[in-house]
């Protein structure tokens, strides 16, 4: 099979009108072609290059003989953890029996939204399932814009704009900072101005955090704060604990919000039962915090500040439009500019510009019609992940966190991506 069939098959293929999840078919398709001798950058799928922190590890460990089913709603202990972690990070007040654990946030969202009769309203460019989730229970979709010069963030105007048109339908926001794939994240000015439009007209917001501990500068900040009795946050162990294959998520609910938790949990104790009972026993370990994850966490923000500057300058230098982000492991550029080049080149979309990409470089990143931009528009996601973490831990950790990172270090530590943006960045040039 060649590699364009492949990418057919596993991007485009529809389940009841539904392509296959962008990363995934993104990561097949790596996977197969580094399994027939291709050298890849694997830059598609956003899985954290960094290990799960060894005391995590040994919790797990410690509890792989727990073989119970666990309340539905989760470990009391873990929805104890979560809320103490919330208290600590957020100062953030949430009860333990307003904590639901799930096999993944990803899961948990599509409940959410089986459990609400509401539309789904979605800040574009955002994460590839959001909105399939929607297409799959039947939901509305409304997108709202945003904008690059804005740092593809979602304003109150755009909100109010779209809500005022019917101001008492029901209706879910969702809030994804870091973002998912720009990197970019809300002023806690920015966050009140959009609070001030949710309690007006009434709205869920989901506030999807997963990436919030991975804030370069470890300064984010819930609109919870500023929202309280109508947020639902959304966190996880995937992205900064590094453990996306154990599958864990958490929501945690205002007690206004409770009958909603009630029904999400009644349709979780028909579908999945219970959540891991190991896993959720180490993910106590997690939420607990402690000085060895926050060195773990100081050494991985600053590793993936120093990654994500140094790609933001090259792609910049050759004429794309970078919005640079504030946290997480992604980069969200513009190619336009230089469409007329493109073009030139047969290329006059962001699909055609990543397929060519991938063809002539072996670089793997996703289009921005993924994440829910025009296709005209070229822009593409970079998950700058493909790098040992492990060993860009350790080798973080010989400097102290006061001091940069020495001009070798993301030539030692993280060279597939710097060897996978130089290449990318000679195509743009022509080579």
């Amino acid at each position: 099979m060649n590699q364009q069939n492949y990418f057919e098959k596993h991007l485009n293929l529809n389940v009841r009108g539904l392509p296959v999840s962008a990363t995934l078919g993104i990561n097949e398709l790596s996977n197969t072609l580094i399994a027939d001798g291709r050298q890849v950058y694997k830059m598609g799928l956003g899985q954290s290059p960094f290990p799960v922190p060894l005391p995590v590890v040994e919790e797990l460990q410690a509890n792989a003989h727990q073989k119970d089913y666990l309340p539905v709603r989760g470990l009391p202990a873990l929805q104890q953890a979560v809320v103490g972690y919330y208290q600590r990070t957020q100062n953030l007040n949430f009860r333990p029996e307003n904590i639901l654990v799930g096999p993944g946030s990803k899961e948990l969202m599509f409940i959410l939204q089986l459990a609400y009769y509401g539309d789904l309203l979605i800040p574009t460019p955002s994460w590839v399932s959001y909105a399939p989730q929607a297409h799959i229970i039947g939901r509305h979709v409304y997108w709202l814009p945003t904008h690059r010069d804005n740092r593809w963030l979602l304003t109150p105007e755009e909100l109010d704009k779209l809500c005022r048109k019917d101001p008492t339908k029901p209706r879910i926001v969702i809030l994804n900072y870091p973002n998912n794939p720009t990197g970019c994240s809300y002023t806690d000015d920015e966050l009140k101005a959009l609070a001030e439009i949710a309690r007006k007209y009434k709205i869920i917001l989901l506030s999807d955090e997963i990436y919030g501990e991975l804030n370069f500068e470890g300064t984010h900040t819930s609109v919870a704060r500023h929202y309280p009795e109508g947020t639902i946050i959304s966190s996880g162990l995937s992205k900064w604990c590094g453990a996306g294959g154990w599958r864990l998520g958490t929501f945690a609910f205002p007690a206004a919000l409770h009958w909603l938790l009630e029904g999400m949990a009644a349709v979780s104790s028909e579908t999945f039962t219970a959540t891991s009972a190991p896993i959720q026993y180490a993910a106590v370990r997690a939420f607990r915090g402690g000085p060895r994850i926050e060195e773990y966490l100081s050494h991985s923000r600053r590793i993936l500040k120093a990654l994500s500057d140094h790609v933001c300058g090259q792609l910049a230098a050759k004429g794309a439009m970078v919005a640079p982000p504030q946290g997480a492991f992604y980069i969200f550029p513009d190619f336009t500019p230089l469409k007329d080049k493109l073009a030139a080149r047969g290329i006059s979309n962001s699909t055609e510009m990543c397929e060519k990409i991938l063809e002539q470089t072996g670089v793997a990143l996703l289009p921005g019609t993924s994440f829910g931009r025009p296709d005209h528009e070229l822009t593409t996601r970079l998950a700058l992940v493909d790098f040992d973490g492990a060993k860009a831990l350790s080798n973080s950790g010989r400097y102290p966190l006061s001091e940069p990172l020495p001009d070798d270090f993301l030539g030692n530590c993280c060279f597939k991506v710097i060897e996978g943006i130089d290449r990318l960045c000679d195509w743009v040039n022509g080579n």
